[in-house]
């Protein structure tokens, strides 16, 4: 029996987080799509993108919520493209940022199924500059360097203490958990009043962002919101934002209490 059904799966990056910071390519790729499988950190609206007809299924991992393995997903996606035809894999920030893209391909690519890759805006440089927070700026920071904050088996990345050794600007994801023993570490070989950038829910309505040092962060008791997702950075650029000034003069005003 003949089947007219061209397997062929497409990962889009869906950018940081608002619905409008997908681009134009990602957009026609869902619209294209037989089968959507969509993560948990993408905004929900772009599903309104999709045909009512068009199954759109959801393997989102959250703080250790898995509903799919990585092992699941990649079945699923074989699985669907072979009976559906044209599968987006519809991605958080960019696929190529620890989003376990080439896993994905590898395993795509093992059964014939061609891989197509549309790149997204990630959220490792748009959400700072949401909040008016440079990377990278002449005379402060040259570069940047960009980490989660542990490894697989939950010790500390060599990464964060290299980074940490540097003048670059750091960011950090996948951090918001381990934030104490991050800035505590991070201490250990920066100055105590470098700033520090705390943003969640980047790019949304409810986006926050918390502005500090190294030092009160050691001092102070900050909750956060575990289950939203959350970039930190550290370095002399997050002192762009707009109030630092009010926070350095407050940290004075106490001082001199």
């Amino acid at each position: 029996m003949e089947t007219n059904i061209n397997p062929k799966i497409t990962l889009v990056g869906a950018g940081p987080g608002s619905k409008d910071l997908i681009t134009i390519r990602g957009l026609k790729a869902i619209e294209s799509a037989d089968v959507i499988l969509y993560d948990a950190l993408i905004a929900i609206e772009l599903l309104d993108m999709v045909k009512k007809e068009i199954p759109s299924i959801y393997v989102g991992k959250r703080c250790g919520q898995h509903s799919f393995t990585q092992d699941d997903i990649n079945i699923l996606m074989v699985k669907n493209a072979f009976e559906h035809g044209h599968v987006v894999r519809l991605k958080g920030g960019d696929p190529f940022i620890f989003g376990r893209a080439q896993e994905e391909i590898d395993y795509a690519e093992s059964f014939g199924i061609p891989v197509t890759v549309v790149p997204g805006i990630s959220s490792v440089i748009a959400v700072p500059e949401s909040q008016g927070i440079p990377l990278a700026k002449r005379g402060e920071s040259s570069s940047f360097w960009v980490m989660t904050a542990t490894k697989k088996e939950g010790s500390f990345s060599e990464d964060l203490k290299y980074a940490s050794r540097s003048s670059s600007t750091m960011v950090i994801v996948m951090g918001i958990r381990k934030f104490k023993e991050i800035v505590t570490e991070v201490n250990k070989y920066r100055d105590s009043n470098t700033p520090i950038a705390i943003i969640q829910n980047g790019t949304f309505e409810d986006e926050s962002c918390v502005i500090t040092t190294l030092a009160d962060a050691i001092e102070k008791d900050f909750t956060f919101d575990i289950s939203k997702p959350g970039i930190i950075v550290i370095g002399k650029v997050v002192s762009e934002h707009p109030s630092f000034l009010n926070e350095e003069v407050m940290r004075v005003l106490h001082s001199a209490l």
